[in-house]
């Protein structure tokens, strides 16, 4: 992956694990290269955002076309936090889209994306099934098990556990995701060794969490090994990326979405 400070400011990001494999396209976009203006400026793919609809199908069709798909089969879900996982088929209508928060496919020409503003996306690829699958973890759905249904649903189409590889987009950093004293708990209810992923803040009675940590540990901890982590925090890089925690924080009535994608070349 190229360092953010020496690329095109338009450029996506991608993981160095899926960027050589013949037949695959993905990309982690960031905020740079799309039509929006004011706080959603400029890439915004979010429909569920107050952005004007016919810049954010713009926004869109750009990024399908870096995919090398139109934009109707750019695949986005209505996403809720959950475990719901689907496996895709044919397209839906982007503004009619199904809730889930996690997709897989092995059918060329289908982009499977994943929105998001602090939550991980994470994209996969079993290259001897030539199965692809897309998940939104945030720290809900990552405890829930949005991971392991996703990649249960891939096995489904015949992939195997082994042979997966799987890149952790652009989310919110540890430096930046900041809790309460009553967030760790339920972590180390599950697993007291859970609490690596938590440093104390500068604020008393107050944690740092370690997302993309967690979530790669979730991942390990079903046998995958070929992980690749893009460390790069949404929250603090407010040029290259949306950020829900930082609009909250500046007091804006909104946010954009950030998108990450990948799809199996027709």
């Amino acid at each position: 992956m190229r360092d953010a400070e020496d690329a095109p400011s338009d450029e996506p990001l991608t993981a160095g694990t899926f960027s050589s494999i013949p037949g695959l396209r993905h990309a982690f976009f960031t905020r740079r290269g799309g039509v929006s203006d004011g706080i959603f400026d400029s890439l915004n793919c979010g429909t569920g955002s107050q952005d004007d609809r016919r810049k954010v199908m713009e926004n869109r069709a750009r990024a399908a076309t870096h995919l090398g798909v139109n934009a109707d089969k750019l695949m986005t879900a209505y996403q809720t936090h959950g475990t719901d996982v689907r496996v895709v088929g044919d397209p839906w209508n982007v503004f009619d889209r199904p809730e889930m928060d996690g997709m897989v496919t092995d059918r060329p020409g289908i982009a499977l994306g994943i929105l998001s503003a602090d939550c991980a996306p994470v994209l996969f690829y079993d290259p001897r099934a030539k199965v692809i699958g897309a998940a939104h973890a945030g720290w809900r759905g990552a405890f829930a098990g949005i991971l392991e249904q996703t990649l249960a649903g891939m096995e489904f189409l015949g992939a195997y556990r082994t042979q997966i590889q799987a890149a952790i987009g652009p989310c919110i950093g540890p430096k930046s995701y900041e809790v309460d004293a009553e967030f760790p708990l339920m972590f180390l209810r599950e697993d007291e060794e859970n609490s690596r992923f938590f440093e104390p803040s500068w604020r008393e009675d107050h944690f740092l969490f370690n997302l993309p940590g967690y979530v790669r540990h979730r991942l390990q901890q079903v046998g995958l090994t070929d992980i690749e982590t893009l460390a790069r925090d949404t929250c603090a890089e407010e040029y290259f990326f949306f950020s829900y925690r930082r609009a909250v924080l500046k007091g804006e009535p909104d946010y954009g979405r950030n998108l990450s994608a990948i799809v199996l070349e027709e």
